[in-house]
């Protein structure tokens, strides 16, 4: 008698394709083959990496690298122009940099005393002062920069550069964070891969000896129990993913816990920077008397060894600084942009000099932004508000420009008059920089073809290399 519990069940459309076309892994990769499109006939990515140096809660263009002499002249005065309705309650008056700017390089950029290592570096900066965002709260502004959507749920930009051009490792994950403290507001989602395969998440590391937990066997287990159990587990995993036709979910885990295998051997080594030289320590600020300084360098460093190993998207966050907070400055602007710059300035500039000697720069696309900028008039009387009107991040290396300016605020630094950047703006131009056209990398989800850039983006052209 045939018992209905235990009967063989009908095929499912995934099923179906399995085994009548190879699999459904071969139709996902011949997807894959067509969504990574080339770009067109005489243009070839020249970055093969990128490390986002993500400035959490949003830094000060015009304390940072968007001069404004009219403030002065209006310091502490009613601001008299047009104040949007987002800006939350307790508008200041007109409120000046508290910091000197001084213009470096041949280039001439005008760069604050907040980043005097940086500002080292001027000649290799392109300086986009024109940027702007949909949104004006943490989260929704956030989910947007990373995944180009305001809302939970969709692919990161690492998750979609990962499923773009795969990997050139097989030891180390595609898309990792390097978490220095702070994981930005909204949470992991903003490193998800949403709709894409889940191989494509980032994974977490720390800026620590030993960057992701249980990298080492337990006690009493043998390198012969550990193959045995390894062997166990491969058979096991074949046949759970052919009865369930190649699931996506089955698949990805199955591929995550081989890399997890690899990566015993591959993180501790690509971790070891007791290893560097003295030199390169000190560069990067590993023994530097401020704690910031010490894990953002450790970071910076970090992001460095994956770039020499073939990872393909780093994201570094912010140290978490014991009394102050992310770049978030609705009060105490001094003490809150003087901590947070003294934890970044001295590693980014350490990185961008350590790339370029090693001949990685160019092929290293290094982005440093945050959700949005702040208000040129202040919140209270020493903070500043949020705004998404105008403002600034900058590129280094990976086909970009360097010491060169793009776009304008108006005098005050509040809203963009001249060559407006969108986010789609930015990743269109950052797939581009990696070969890739924007517009023909996609996914088939909810009936539709979904891309980074959805249905927006255009090329940045005038800063291109």
């Amino acid at each position: 008698m045939h018992c209905n519990h235990f009967g063989a069940a009908p095929l499912s459309r995934r099923e179906m394709l399995a085994r009548c076309a190879c699999g459904f892994g071969s139709v996902a990769l011949a997807g894959l083959a067509g969504a990574a499109a080339p770009a067109p006939p005489g243009y070839r990515g020249r970055a093969k990496s990128v490390i986002f140096l993500y400035m959490d809660g949003g830094v000060s263009q015009v304390d940072s690298f968007d001069y404004k002499p009219t403030l002065k002249r209006f310091d502490g005065k009613p601001y008299e122009q047009k104040i949007e309705p987002t800006q939350f309650a307790n508008v200041g008056n007109t409120l000046a940099s508290p910091w000197k700017f001084a213009q470096h390089g041949e280039s001439g950029l005008w760069v604050s005393e907040l980043f005097p290592h940086i500002a080292q570096q001027a000649d290799k900066l392109c300086v986009v002062r024109s940027m702007v965002s949909d949104f004006s709260e943490h989260n929704t502004a956030n989910y947007f920069l990373h995944t180009g959507f305001g809302q939970a749920g969709r692919p990161s930009m690492g998750a979609w550069l990962s499923y773009g051009l795969g990997s050139e490792t097989q030891d180390l994950p595609t898309f990792v964070v390097i978490n220095g403290g702070l994981v930005p507001s909204g949470g992991p989602e903003n490193f998800a891969a949403g709709f894409l395969p889940a191989l494509h998440q980032a994974t977490m590391f720390k800026p620590q000896q030993l960057p992701v937990a249980n990298l080492q066997c337990p006690p009493g287990m043998t390198d012969e129990r550990s193959r045995d159990m390894r062997h166990l587990l491969t058979s096991l995993d074949a046949g759970v993913a052919e009865q369930y036709a190649h699931n996506d979910a089955i698949e990805s885990a199955i591929a995550n816990y081989e890399l997890a295998y690899r990566m015993q051997l591959a993180v501790p080594d690509v971790a070891a920077l007791d290893d560097e030289p003295e030199y390169i320590r000190q560069l990067y600020g590993l023994d530097a008397e401020f704690e910031g300084t010490q894990v953002f360098g450790r970071e910076c460093l970090l992001a460095r060894r994956m770039v020499e190993r073939g990872v393909r998207f780093i994201e570094l966050t912010c140290p978490g600084l014991t009394g102050n907070d992310r770049w978030d400055a609705h009060s105490n602007l001094r003490k809150n942009h003087s901590q947070n710059s003294q934890s970044i300035d001295q590693p980014i500039a350490a990185l961008i000099k350590d790339l370029d000697a090693r001949g990685l720069l160019d092929e290293t696309l290094i982005v440093w932004a945050g959700e949005f900028g702040r208000t040129p008039f202040a919140q209270g009387t020493d903070g500043r508000d949020h705004n998404p009107f105008g403002f600034t991040i900058f590129m280094v290396g990976g086909g970009v420009r360097g010491g060169m300016a793009y776009g304008q605020t108006d005098e005050f630094g509040y809203r963009v008059v001249e060559n407006k950047v969108t986010i789609h703006d930015l990743h269109a131009t950052m797939l581009h920089l990696l070969g890739i056209d924007h517009t023909q990398l996609t996914y088939r989800f909810g009936g539709r073809d979904m891309r980074l850039t959805d249905v927006h983006g255009e090329l940045v052209t005038d800063i291109l290399a």
